[in-house]
């Protein structure tokens, strides 16, 4: 290729010293290094025969100015598309967010761009999402959610991209989704493995979450000897009545709904709601009651709060002080109470010289609890409703002084600042009682003093 342009050259020098015009085709060809000689010449004198300038010839899909001008249609497209995925749920569940509305702003994003960039975005947006949606639980949209990625795109073609974690982004995203859904007690199916493999390959990381979900779960599915149903009683009574039950963990314990809401007019024209009252006790419980000295009184504490699932109830309880040590009567057992299992062995066991018989074991008596009720309003006069109920099956409480020992009733669990500010005014609440009234009875005294802490089971 040199040797041809030099000899080109050197053809196109002696043409022009002899002064002789150049063929059309030959000065089309080499126009440009004519150029450059004649421009060379001493005293810029160029000839017109000889000052032939080359056509560069191109298609006209690629033009000089059109790929600037795609490049401009291209970025205005791609800051209109790049809206925040929180907004694109927000447009698109203007009237409702349920489920369909989930699925349909999933439906446009998939077919807004067919190479899916800003995936990852979108699932972490959606993730955060569903609870709003009402789909956190929902099998069929993780595994919708999850076909956003794109497939066979980050599946490692060999066992160093295995190990060198390929495309960790992307994993980590799939990870973070299948998290949530151990979370929220979501197992897999078959359909999200699939998936995973598509998109992930057989030895990423998603896949080995979906491999110990799919060992533990089953193991922990049924652990719990007293499951709480997915879906809780709307009906408040229904809700008691399951929480009541569930606390006393007695076969044999009786729920007694003694007031039903209702709406009542009194004779003035006034509205008045009345709360439901359901109460439980069992056999034993009024045993312990029918035996309990009339000169000591009962308690009525409360409210203490239940959690079931994601609904917070609160409970009340009758209850009183640990009897004295002169009291308690330690009752022999049965030995024919039960045959396979006895309450009581004497065992002679040997033991050895070194051996340490003394037990650093902590014997807490809180007193008895006599029965449990729950009810949508816990003042005074509520909560005397229910112990009038209780008084006709158990009528020693006509005898013995009861005393209310009541919070502020039903509220959400406040923090450590505004539980300690509450303390602190109900302290000086009480000081300026007893600063007014120096003088009261035994009784009243034993109703101001500080509210013990009751562990009762759960």
């Amino acid at each position: 290729m040199g040797s041809r342009c030099l000899h080109q050259l050197t053809s196109l020098r002696l043409l022009s010293h002899a002064g002789r015009p150049l063929p059309a085709a030959a000065a089309g060809d080499n126009g440009a290094l004519f150029r450059l000689h004649s421009s060379s010449q001493p005293g810029g004198l160029q000839c017109p025969q000889r000052e032939v300038l080359r056509h560069f010839h191109s298609s006209p899909a690629c033009t000089k100015s059109q790929p600037a001008r795609f490049v401009q249609e291209e970025d205005k497209t791609r800051d209109k598309s790049l809206v925040a995925h929180d907004d694109l749920f927000e447009q698109v569940a203007k009237e409702a967010k349920t489920k369909a509305t989930f699925n349909k702003v999933i439906d446009v994003y998939t077919k807004r761009d067919i190479r899916r960039r800003g995936h990852v975005e979108f699932i972490y947006a959606a993730l955060k999402k569903m609870p709003e949606f009402g789909v956190e639980k929902d099998l069929t949209v993780y595994n919708k959610l999850l076909d956003v990625f794109p497939k066979e795109v980050f599946v490692p073609q060999n066992f160093i991209q295995t190990m060198f974690n390929h495309y960790p982004r992307q994993q980590e995203c799939g990870v973070q989704l299948l998290e949530q859904m151990e979370n929220y007690g979501i197992m897999p199916n078959i359909e999200t493995k699939v998936l995973l493999v598509q998109i992930f390959g057989e030895k990423a990381h998603p896949m080995r979450k979906y491999q110990r979900i799919m060992y533990w779960f089953p193991k922990f599915k049924h652990l719990n000897p007293f499951p709480i149903p997915e879906q809780l009683p709307e009906d408040p009574v229904d809700l008691a009545r399951f929480s009541l039950t569930r606390m006393a963990n007695d076969w044999d314990a009786k729920v007694t709904v003694y007031q039903l809401p209702c709406t009542d007019i009194t004779e003035s024209g006034a509205e008045v709601t009345l709360p439901h009252i359901v109460g439980i006790q069992s056999p034993s419980q009024m045993e312990a009651l029918a035996k309990h000295n009339p000169c000591r009184p009962v308690f009525v504490e409360g409210p203490f709060p239940l959690w079931m699932r994601k609904t917070c109830v609160y409970y009340y309880v009758l209850r009183a002080d640990p009897a004295p040590p002169e009291e308690k009567i330690e009752e022999p057992y049965d030995p024919e109470r039960c045959f396979m299992y006895p309450l009581q062995l004497d065992l002679d066991l040997d033991r050895d010289l070194g051996d340490d018989e003394s037990f650093d074991v902590e014997d807490l008596d809180e007193g008895p609890v006599f029965a449990m009720c729950m009810t949508s309003q816990g003042d005074q006069a509520t909560l005397n409703q229910w112990i009038s109920g209780l008084q006709q099956s158990n009528p020693i409480l006509g005898q013995i002084p009861t005393l209310f020992r009541l919070g502020a009733g039903p509220r959400e669990l406040r923090g450590v600042g505004d539980t300690d500010s509450a303390s602190g005014s109900w302290f000086s609440s009480h000081v300026h009682k007893e600063e007014a009234h120096p003088g009261e009875e035994a009784e009243a005294a034993v109703e101001e003093e500080p509210r013990r802490s009751q562990g009762v089971k759960q």
